[in-house]
């Protein structure tokens, strides 16, 4: 059931995703106020989901959480349709970046408790193989309308709504488990990520060190999709190679999920990186067509490894009471890492070209590889759960 609120509410969000940029140009938005716009919206998934999921811990619920915040990503849809005012996009953007961060720890604490330690990888790439479904859905019903009825932006914001609809309707059939309440009776602060790390376990933290390097220069996939595009790709192209992107994610989300659940997560994880890593610097040299549709078949593999994969790693390290926190601070420290790592790609790829933004992410990925692979024994039994 939580899959398949994912799953539409992803179909509603990716059938705006290609169009946003365009949209936001003709009602008069410059290239820096829709940078300002995403950073303003991440910073706030970022700061709001450790909090929320502390407090989700603190009150030993989560359907609450995850209702809402379905909800407000729902209504956020045709709010942007409204009105053009800058000021009101912000209002609604934000509204929708809201709702990510109040339902993200809480929702990934009731997938952890659907699962055992055995278990852990095969639930989260289950949800995250059902959640790019969505991700396929969405842009293809995007492109299909647009197709019929060119320039009709505005009438794609109200029909995302009817799929967020579905989802927030889902979200009141699912049954949820009793949880203890935490002892700690303590508002959660607002940056309760640097709280909790301050008290998590070792393993914990020397596991998001590595994640949070390899975020900090894990930029937005708008690089890869503007690479392609100045090889000559056409916009019917670019956005078909984004679909089939989520295609390949979505197919091996899941089996790599069971097969982490076999071999170890450690072992997948790294695996992702390094097909990560391989897609980067195939990026920085290719100029052959094909080649670039065989790197985003690497893409999709990689984060086939790594998404659910993460996510199910740092479950089973923490306290049981403690996930939706650990989970949330993870989204909020990696929701600021990819603020920060866009605006270095942006800086490098506009001095020093895109050669050089690919290969500098690429051999920091080989670094994080490294740093986790010789991570102390007792941490590596730890994160292998």
């Amino acid at each position: 059931m939580i899959s398949l609120v994912s799953l539409f509410t992803d179909f509603a969000g990716e059938m705006l995703y290609p169009i946003m940029p365009v949209y936001l140009k003709e009602i008069g938005f410059s290239v820096l106020l829709i940078g300002l716009l995403e950073g303003v919206a991440e910073a706030t998934a970022g700061l709001s989901k450790s909090y929320f999921g502390r407090l989700s811990d603190n009150s030993g619920k989560r359907l609450p959480f995850v209702q809402l915040g379905y909800l407000l990503s729902a209504v956020s849809k045709p709010l942007m349709a409204m009105f053009s005012n800058a000021w009101w996009i912000f209002f609604a953007r934000t509204t929708d970046r809201l709702g990510k961060g109040i339902r993200t720890g809480a929702r990934d604490a009731l997938l952890s408790d659907e699962a055992t330690a055995e278990t852990k990888a095969t639930i989260f790439g289950y949800h995250r193989s059902m959640d790019t479904w969505g991700a396929v859905l969405g842009p293809t019903m995007a492109w299909l309308f647009l197709f019929a009825w060119p320039g009709h932006y505005k009438t794609l914001f109200i029909i995302a709504f009817i799929p967020g609809m579905i989802a927030v309707f889902i979200t009141y059939l699912i049954k949820e488990k009793k949880h203890d309440k935490l002892e700690e009776k303590k508002s959660p602060s607002l940056l309760e990520s640097f709280v909790y790390w301050k008290k998590s376990p070792a393993a914990y933290r020397r596991l998001l060190i590595g994640l949070i390097l390899f975020a900090l220069f894990n930029s937005s996939d708008i690089f890869l999709l503007l690479k392609i595009k100045e090889a000559g790709y056409t916009d019917t192209q670019v956005i078909g190679l984004y679909i089939f992107y989520n295609v390949v994610f979505a197919l091996f989300a899941y089996p790599f999920g069971k097969y982490a659940d076999k071999i170890g997560l450690k072992k997948v994880f790294l695996l992702g990186l390094a097909l990560f890593a391989v897609t980067y610097t195939g990026f920085a040299f290719n100029t052959n067509h094909y080649v670039y549709f065989l790197l985003f078949v690497c893409y999709g593999l990689y984060a086939g490894c790594t998404e659910g994969i993460a996510k199910a790693w740092i479950s089973n390290m923490v306290d049981k009471r403690d996930v939706a926190t650990a989970i949330g601070t993870y989204a909020g420290f990696q929701s600021i890492a990819a603020l920060v790592a866009s605006s270095l790609a942006g800086w490098i790829w506009f001095k020093f070209g895109s050669l050089t933004t690919f290969l500098i992410t690429a051999a920091v990925t080989l670094i994080v590889i490294l740093y986790l692979s010789f991570v102390s024994k007792r941490s590596e039994k730890s994160l292998q759960g």
